[in-house]
């Protein structure tokens, strides 16, 4: 490699490695260092330093002609070294650029724009929307249609198979799990084990390339995934990890942020120690400047160069404590996401907890937040296993208004959810009462306790063809709990297909060299399950009185009745007193069709009939209707597709006999 130098300073933003004219202008920001320096590196591995000599604003920058795309490079940094007080420089170690845009073998690599146009952003309106959580190696990683060589990759999902599932199941909006470039903890390369969700972030900026079909493929091929999805109206949300890096705690590998300025980067105390409030050892510091910065560049470059529509923010209480202390919705790097003239564009949805007690923040986000609703998942979880107050339940069916409305949000804000990847599969939760999580050799240590799940008599499979029958009817009244309810439903891809993890609830991670581990079982789907959820989906989407964008408020309507009315088995409204009831197994929902408070994408308001929802989680039992007219059975999650097994037209008052575990949605005629 010939001998290259800085041809002229250059500016210092915007940071990372930019193409410029005859080379490439490079800028990387520590406040530390004393002195820096760039590491070009050819593909034999020969190093050439080249001095950055310029430092403005706390940023070392400069242009180094005759450097191109393709470039490996990384950086050196000169300086205090005491990791006792938080000082981590040391010029042995070449370090990674946090602002490289494809990473290879541990350094960055020079880039220039790749791949498709990414299409026009579908932006869907948060009362149309239906998430879908991803794992990008494990949708496709043995589907029969996807060809073996892109199975489990970024064009994995870009097949028309994948798509096509994808709109015939009703998804708007498609949730990955991370895809930012992560690396293995050192904890678990130690058990012959690698990092499967990818909650170790190791490039803010860069594509994992493990989800690439052909190495250095991974920025073309996330953009035509993108633009594959886009063409189907789907969006594109990420799941970002902004509060915690693979670099670990104190004792944790020195790889990039560390070694360029430690206390620029992380929550450190007064005298010096990595403050932990992610459980995961360091935490990313919202309240410093210089990450604050890498967070907004990071989250623009996705937005506007890689056609991304939003973001899911892991831990994202964390964001809102500067400096670790307490959670502030106003905190700095929560105003600036929601101030950005490009991210308030965009969904915003925060994980509104981090791993600590004072992090629980369910319902304190602001007004342009949603948030992923734990105490849905629980009641409604609870409730199909006999366990969940009335008065509980009706709140998460109606949108947790106690939750989201004092803050002005609508019940779109609640995202809605039974399961995700954290946790069973809603085959799991009703086939297993205990973790069994001995294949992450963590000796079952790992994983909540608190399932909220039953059995049905028999831990895990079975062949006794009432226990499946029970547990069939239970998946079917979880998920058409979660689709009809009023909020934003998030489905766990594969719970559609009646996917299962062997009862292991955290599978974040797998051996290393395992061929698709955890992968979705396409060929063993559920082909009954899969029609039940289609249709459910289907009656949503039909059904606007059933996603409306306002909370009820029991206000009259044109019909003469409320907007929302609760009875109970015997047909009659609910008493102050039943609601706290724990021997109450029956409540019924009505929702007066009109004034329905949805509207078109032009503007114009929505038309629907009214609906009763009866949810019954005991014994089979004899339940009257409420007396609010003729009705029509629309689905029965008794049977197995949740068509009805015969037109059914009932008067309100008539009693009918509901089995156990069932969820009737009546339309009123």
């Amino acid at each position: 490699m010939s001998p290259r130098s800085t041809t002229h300073p250059g500016t210092p933003f915007p940071l990372g490695a930019h193409v410029s004219g005859t080379g490439t202008r490079f800028a990387v920001a520590s406040a530390v260092a004393e002195r820096v320096q760039l590491c070009l590196v050819d593909p034999n591995g020969t190093e050439h330093r080249v001095e950055l000599t310029e430092r403005t604003f706390g940023v070392w920058h400069g242009v180094v002609d005759g450097v191109g795309a393709g470039q490996r490079y990384g950086y050196r940094v000169h300086g205090p070294h005491d990791p006792a007080r938080g000082l981590f420089c040391d010029p042995q170690l070449l370090l990674l650029d946090p602002y490289a845009r494809q990473i290879h073998d541990g350094l960055g690599m020079v880039t220039t724009p790749s791949g498709p146009d990414t299409g026009c952003a579908p932006r869907v309106p948060w009362e149309e929307t239906l998430l879908y959580e991803l794992h990008i190696g494990t949708f496709t990683g043995t589907h029969p249609e996807v060809p073996p060589a892109l199975r489990g990759t970024y064009l994995g999902v870009a097949h028309p198979a994948a798509v096509e599932h994808l709109v015939a199941l009703g998804v708007t909006a498609v949730e990955l799990l991370p895809v930012h470039a992560f690396a293995d903890e050192l904890s678990i390369s130690a058990r012959g084990m690698r990092n499967r969700w990818g909650y170790s972030t190791l490039g803010y900026f860069a594509p994992h390339p493990g989800y690439a079909s052909a190495p250095g493929a991974e920025i073309a091929e996330f953009r035509t995934m993108v633009a594959a999805l886009h063409a189907a109206s789907i969006e594109v949300i990420l799941d970002v990890v902004y509060n915690h890096t693979c670099e670990g705690g104190a004792d944790g590998e020195v790889l990039s942020l560390r070694g360029l300025d430690s206390r620029g980067y992380y929550l450190h105390s007064p005298d010096g120690q990595l403050l932990n409030l992610t459980g995961c050892g360091n935490t990313v510091d919202p309240g410093s400047p210089t990450a604050v910065r890498l967070v907004l560049d990071s989250l623009r470059y996705w937005a506007q160069d890689m056609g991304v529509d939003g973001f899911r923010f892991d831990l994202a209480s964390t964001l809102g404590r500067p400096r670790g202390a307490g959670f502030d919705p106003q905190a700095p790097l929560l105003t600036a996401i929601t101030a950005d003239p490009v991210l308030n564009q965009c969904k915003l949805i925060a994980e509104p907890w981090d791993a600590t007690g004072p992090g629980y923040q369910a319902g304190g986000f602001g007004v342009q937040w949603s948030e992923w609703n734990d105490r849905y998942r629980d009641t409604v979880r609870g409730f199909w296993c006999g366990s969940a107050a009335l008065g509980a339940l009706a709140y998460r069916l109606s949108g947790s208004s106690d939750l989201y409305a004092a803050s002005g949000r609508r019940p779109w804000a609640s995202i809605n959810f039974v399961t995700a990847h954290d946790g069973f599969t809603l085959r799991d939760l009703v086939s297993y009462e205990h973790k069994h999580n001995a294949a992450n050799g963590e000796r079952n240590r790992d994983g909540t306790d608190e399932n909220h799940s039953c059995n049905h008599g028999v831990e895990g499979d079975t062949d006794d063809p009432g226990v499946l029958a029970a547990r069939a009817r239970h998946v079917r009244a979880l998920a058409a709990t979660l689709l009809l309810s009023t909020g934003t439903p998030m489905l766990l891809a594969g719970d559609e297909l009646g996917n299962t993890q062997g009862g292991n609830n955290n599978a974040y991670c797998a051996p290393t060299g395992a061929e698709a581990p955890w992968a979705l079982d396409w060929a063993g789907a559920d082909p009954e399950l899969l029609e039940f959820v289609r249709r459910v989906t289907r009656l949503r989407r039909e059904a606007p009185a059933l996603r409306q964008p306002e909370f009820f408020e029991g206000r009259a309507t044109p019909s003469g009745h409320p907007d929302l009315m609760w009875f109970g088995a015997d047909g009659k409204e609910l008493t102050d007193e039943d609601w706290y009831d724990s021997s109450q197994h029956t409540l019924q929902m009505w929702i007066d069709g009109s004034d329905v408070r949805s509207h078109t994408r032009a503007g114009d308001q929505l038309n629907d009939s009214s609906w009763l929802l009866v949810l019954h989680n005991g014994p089979d039992t004899d339940v009257t209707l409420a007396d609010v007219g003729h009705l029509e059975l629309v689905l029965d999650t008794g049977t197995a597709t949740g068509r009805p097994e015969a037109a059914l037209h009932l008067s309100g008052g008539s009693t009918v006999q509901l089995r156990e575990c069932t969820l009737w949605a009546l339309r009123a005629r």
